[in-house]
């Protein structure tokens, strides 16, 4: 609604400068956004200040990782650690008190913010073998906030090591890796063998990413019920460094 009172009358033979200077305010907007579509038709928008050098590199570096993991979710995660990668490379003196010695290339690391029941086991070693990669060169900082549970575990774990954080308030859950299917004896058997062979990876990359042990992590699996721990145990397991 438009308060009438606000509004007052103008001389037509006057200039409007007022338009002007909205469409140059517009303008200068859609300079201070770069865009970067993904394969699957999302959007990861970095927001830049105006300028060259190491002052126009991207300020916003989040990506955000809500809800379940399934194929569409994965993809955007994988395309967007690859965007954030690729996209902020900066010249940094390799010794800054001995100018001499030169200068290298270095990533501006990132956040992956976490919030998640799970989903997709196969989804998350996709994502978890992402992660791997592009940390060589890109520093990941993940942050947990409100729940991170079963595969989201793993991915909260796999962030660089000192950079990983958690919220105060963050509940985290681990428990076995669930599966069902039907049909012949031969084919549930099969199915049997693929699903332990998908707990056994998922106990050794989690035990190489925290300090649990392979036997710490089984003997919390063969409980059989949902294991749920807070923000400080995440962070005497090794999940998480830094409670926020």
């Amino acid at each position: 609604m438009i308060n009438s009172s606000n509004i007052e009358e103008v001389d037509e033979k006057e200039p409007k400068a007022e338009p002007k200077k909205r469409r140059t305010r517009k303008k200068k907007q859609e300079e201070e956004i770069e865009e970067f579509p993904d394969m699957m038709g999302g959007q990861f928008v970095v927001i830049a200040p105006p300028g060259s050098g190491e002052d126009a590199s991207p300020k916003i570096r989040t990506i955000g990782f809500f809800g379940d993991l399934d194929q569409e979710k994965a993809s955007e995660i994988v395309y967007g650690m690859i965007v954030m990668r690729d996209t902020s490379t900066v010249e940094q003196l390799k010794d800054p008190d001995d100018p001499a010695k030169g200068s290298e290339e270095v990533c501006k690391p990132f956040e992956l913010m976490i919030s998640t029941y799970g989903g997709s086991a196969l989804e998350m070693f996709g994502v978890y073998d992402t992660m791997r990669k592009v940390r060589e060169d890109c520093g990941i900082i993940t942050v947990g906030v409100g729940k991170v549970m079963s595969a989201g575990v793993l991915l909260l774990a796999a962030g660089t090591k000192g950079e990983r954080k958690i919220g105060a308030n963050c509940r985290v859950m681990i428990h076995g890796v669930m599966g069902g299917s039907h049909g012949a004896v031969a084919d549930l058997e099969n199915e049997m063998e693929e699903v332990k062979w998908i707990q056994q990876r998922f106990v050794k990359c989690l035990a190489e990413e925290t300090d649990m042990t392979e036997n710490y992590i089984k003997k919390l699996i063969k409980k059989k019920v949902n294991v749920y721990l807070d923000a400080e145990q995440a962070v005497e397991l090794g999940i998480a460094d830094i409670i926020v």
